[in-house]
């Protein structure tokens, strides 16, 4: 096969960004500072990957590189295995042919934009390939585009978003699966010849099953410092699959997408479709900097208000569930202010008259205040909050709707719901069809009116606790199989208008724990709620699982009773490694614990620039034995803080040091306990960085359900 010379790999190299370059047998660098993904067009006008690795210095070495695989293999040509391309069209002809017509490369935020152009030179369709590199972090976005120039409408039967190729002798896949409470565990299988898919059928709360990332460990299985291992996730609040092939060679491939379950796509004559972005990076030290490539880009580019501040919370929901009245909710609004958290969050069960919300059976989807709970409604709530001079947050589940509710008897056909079949309640709710752009409205309404009457209120905890059931849509009519897609389509367009209107709204992003967990909704809210399980110990888990790829500043973490066995400072440690919140009453509390819980707070809240914003290390995994730790770097080394958990040890056992990471070896650091359940301060000490990250130090103990929290400071 002829490829470019350095000379003309050199010429392409020195085209401005926005040049375009068409001719025959390009080469097509899409790199960060570490990572290289390269393309070239074969002999037969078709693109192919032909590396994807460790970043080389000299570019001109790419020339050297074999043809390797085709980028976006399609349906029905010489290739056997999965797709990343079927059309249906109405001469019967489902085989699209792909091959080279040009790119561009520009320059965007944080990198670069390369759009490669593929054509098919009989049908005229044409796949635009996208791929975003963000040179720093290292991390890539890739996404597809379809292009319907045919005479007549084309039906989209596959539309990944991304295909990746892979020539390692050895590929483990780690997936990260469970249920409701037990969200994120981690499973590790090696990939033989066949398919694995990692998929989810649920619309709505789509993660409920299934996280939506994979790291994939390429040659050996990876360790949090070292081994090649590539970690990807796709932002799409909807139904998702990736797929996992080994072919006959021995060679793998990875396609990533929404999953074309029931989600035929008709595209009319000049229509486009755009799928959602995966986002992938490629770490050869480890998950460890995998997950800090990951997060450093998340908060930069991807999270709303992905670089500010973050409001501590208390929550009635565990304290009252439905039972509480005006005066209830004052005297917790105050508690609030004790605690000396940011913010009182009105959970659910304010809503509904004619049915009034007393438990999870009515009322949903009937916004109007409960008159006999609240007479003189959520402005008197907010009054008092700034009267304590904490802020105002409200619960809304404006998706969804109860049968026994004022809405769903005037608008049923606003629900997704089938007809002549007896209705399945997941919850004792149903959907509200957001394909049909007057539920849109309404949706949007939920939030404007309520923002309209009160103003104060500064936070919305907007949560989906039902998947689709009942897969029908009134509104789609013909096209049933549109149905996933443009919900949340229409979900995006509801949260772009809120965007629009009230910019710097901060929302809680919740689908009964961690039902919804992706980065395109991440661009609408600050912060998720990963799981409804706050035991402290399941968290360790919880909380280590989306971590690979979400940053602490997005996690929610809350106190709770769960697990009364658990001191309230070990619980709190725990809920300290993410977003702080309360979901306590004082009351339950005894006098050493709420003064701990004020202490935790200031300790936290001077500690936040360092666990939401710095560097995170998982240190010992909860995975491996009796005992977990976590640690958090500034960005300027200057500050550190390590949690340690004594979880349940053995009698008499072995403890090791933990070692620590992310310091600067060459200083000298102060390091003191503190959080200790009797708000007093441990002993400084002094060590070297070399030293700490090394040799270590005695973190552990043998007590069960014990914690350690320890700060560094550079001297």
């Amino acid at each position: 096969m002829k490829l470019i010379t350095k000379t003309m790999l050199a010429a392409v190299c020195m085209l401005p960004l926005s040049g375009l370059t068409t001719s025959a047998k390009e080469q097509i660098v899409v790199e960060s500072e570490n990572t290289a993904l390269v393309f070239t067009v074969g002999d037969n006008g078709r693109l192919y990957q032909s590396y994807f690795g460790k970043r080389i210095a000299n570019a001109g070495d790419y020339a050297s590189l074999p043809l390797g695989n085709e980028a976006y293999l399609t349906h029905g040509m010489e290739d056997y295995f999965e797709p990343a391309l079927h059309i249906n069209r109405a001469d019967g002809n489902p085989s699209p042919l792909l091959t080279y017509k040009s790119h561009t490369v520009t320059p965007c935020k944080g990198g670069k934009e390369t759009v490669i152009t593929l054509v098919d030179p009989v049908y005229a369709d044409e796949v635009a390939m996208h791929f975003v590199s963000y040179e720093k972090e290292n991390v890539f976005k890739t996404w597809t585009e379809i292009f319907n120039k045919e005479k007549g409408a084309i039906v989209l039967e596959k539309f990944a978003s991304s295909l990746l190729h892979f020539t390692s002798p050895n590929n483990y896949l780690t997936q990260y699966n469970g249920d409701w409470a037990r969200e994120a565990n981690a499973f590790t299988q090696e990939l033989f010849y066949g398919k694995k898919d990692v998929d989810t059928k649920l619309g709505t709360r789509a993660n409920m099953f299934v996280s939506p990332f994979f790291q994939l460990s390429l040659g050996a299985p990876a360790t949090e410092k070292s081994g090649e291992v590539l970690v990807g996730t796709l932002g799409w609040t909807g139904n998702f699959r990736f797929t996992f092939e080994v072919d006959n060679k021995g060679d793998l491939r990875v396609l990533s997408g929404i999953n074309p379950y029931f989600s035929q796509y008709r595209l009319a004559k000049g229509g486009s479709f755009r799928t959602p972005e995966f986002i992938f990076t490629l770490s050869r030290k480890g998950t460890g900097e995998a997950s800090r490539n990951l997060h450093d880009w998340a908060r930069r580019y991807q999270v709303k208000n992905g670089m500010g501040d973050r409001m501590t919370l208390l929550n009635n929901w565990e304290s009252t569930y439905f039972d509480f009245d005006e005066k209830k909710l004052i005297t917790l609004i105050g508690e609030a202010k004790e605690f000396g958290v940011d913010m009182f969050l009105l959970d659910d069960g304010w809503f509904g008259n004619k049915y009034p919300r007393h438990s999870d059976t009515q009322g949903l989807g009937d916004w109007d205040e409960t008159a006999n709970k609240l007479p003189n409604g959520i402005g008197r709530l907010t009054e008092e909050a700034k009267k304590q001079g904490v802020k105002f947050g409200l619960w809304i589940e404006p998706e969804m709707v109860n049968p026994k509710s004022e809405l769903y008897e005037k608008h049923k056909d606003w629900v997704i719901t089938l007809p002549n079949r007896e209705e399945y309640y997941f919850r004792n709710q149903l959907v509200l069809d957001l394909s049909n752009p007057k539920v849109q409205d309404y949706v949007f309404n939920v939030v404007d009116e309520l923002k309209t009457k009160y103003p104060d209120i500064a936070f919305f905890k907007w949560d989906c606790n039902s998947p689709i059931t009942n897969i029908y849509s009134t509104y789609e009519k013909m096209n049933q199989s549109h149905l996933y897609i443009d919900y949340v389509r229409g979900l995006y367009n509801v949260l772009d208008r809120v965007a629009a209107k009230y910019p710097d709204l901060p929302m809680m992003l919740c689908a009964g724990g961690g039902g919804r967990t992706d980065y395109e909704a991440l661009k609408y809210f600050p912060e998720m709620w990963v799981s409804d399980d706050t035991d402290p110990i399941e968290r360790l888990f919880i909380q280590w699982g989306y971590s690979q790829v979400f940053p602490a500043k997005v996690q929610c973490a809350h106190v709770t009773t769960w697990n009364k066995s658990a001191s309230a400072k070990f619980r709190v440690n725990v809920a300290m490694m993410g977003k702080l919140g309360f979901d306590l009453n004082l009351h339950d509390l005894s006098a050493s614990d709420l003064a701990y819980c004020k202490q935790a707070v200031k300790n936290y809240n001077r500690l936040k620039p360092v666990i939401l914003d710095g560097d995170q290390y998982r240190l010992v995994s909860p995975y491996e034995g009796n005992h977990a730790a976590t640690m958090y770097v500034g960005k300027d080394k200057r500050k550190a803080v390590v949690f340690a958990f004594d979880v349940h040890p053995r009698y008499a056992e072995k403890l090791y040091n933990v070692v620590l990471e992310g310091l600067d070896a060459n200083a000298t650091y102060e390091v003191r306990e503190i959080d200790r359940a009797d708000c007093t301060v441990g002993d400084a000490k002094t060590y070297s960085g070399d030293y700490l990250m090394t040799v270590g130090l005695p973190l552990f103990s043998c007590n069960k359900l014990f914690s350690t929290v320890v700060e560094l400071t550079k001297k």
